[in-house]
């Protein structure tokens, strides 16, 4: 599990509850259903026009991606493809094919049939970055979602106000009322900073840095099976390799595949 991401929401609402209690106020003022169904549900209904319903039914598998610690597999990739670049200079790019049942990567297993086949290397850069490409859509198909979602809550939650002014506005001569009208425009408001700020602009940063991470491995898987094909020198392609890192992290990554 992500702990920011486990931790991070959580602690938000907690603070915010504590922040509430410690004022002396009561939360049950905060509770108010028509807000609610004007922010949530009408920022929802104008999700639904602005994304694809398809995306849409896959809305908790895009939390959960959010909330799964994905394992970072870049040095395991470097040290794999640099032992490949090490067997095929000394028996040959068909001895790769025994290694490929070993790759549990797709798109790297690909990349490496591609390779032992014989295929011409601008055909298999054209097949691997298409590949790229087509997983760089669906990932920002994902990330449109609650970048949109992260500004129309706070929209509506100004449409909540304006409601809230006019219910108070249209109940000037009665007292009891102006008091109602104003709480249901400022809680609206309310509503729509929170779920914006709480929640969906940081889930859209947190998947978008998951794709970065992804796009960069496979970026990583590609230059390594280029450099494999045109028969580079191991210690050539380690250091092409080692071009994607961190400057601060290549020196390990070094005493590791030399180990």
């Amino acid at each position: 599990m992500d702990l920011g991401t486990l931790v991070g929401i959580p602690l938000g609402l907690t603070l915010l509850v504590t922040a509430i209690l410690y004022g002396g106020a009561s939360l049950m003022i905060y509770i108010d259903v028509p807000s609610i169904l004007i922010t949530i549900g009408g920022s929802f209904a104008s999700l639904l026009v602005t994304q694809d319903l398809a995306n849409l039914k896959q809305i908790g598998k895009f939390f959960g991606i959010v909330y799964k610690q994905p394992k970072s597999n870049i040095p395991e990739i470097i040290k794999q493809l640099v032992s490949f670049s090490e067997k095929s200079r000394r028996e040959g790019l068909l001895s790769l094919e025994d290694e490929v049942e070993q790759i549990s990567d797709e798109f790297f297993k690909q990349g490496i049939r591609l390779v032992v086949d014989g295929t011409d290397p601008e055909v298999i850069k054209t097949i691997l970055y298409n590949q790229l490409n087509q997983m760089n859509a669906r990932h920002s198909s994902a990330i449109a979602i609650f970048d949109s979602w992260g500004k129309l809550a706070p929209a509506w939650g100004m449409i909540g106000t304006l409601y809230g002014l006019v219910a108070m506005l249209a109940n000037l001569g009665d007292p009891s009322q102006i008091g109602k009208g104003m709480s249901a425009a400022l809680i609206t408001t309310f509503y729509g900073a929170i779920l914006a700020n709480l929640i969906f602009v940081p889930v859209k940063d947190k998947l978008s840095m998951r794709d970065a991470n992804e796009t960069a491995e496979k970026e990583i898987i590609l230059e390594g099976i280029l450099s494999i094909q045109s028969g580079d020198n191991p210690r050539v392609v380690e250091e092409k390799l080692l071009a994607f890192v961190a400057p601060g992290d290549r020196l390990k990554l070094k005493q590791t595949s030399d180990s």
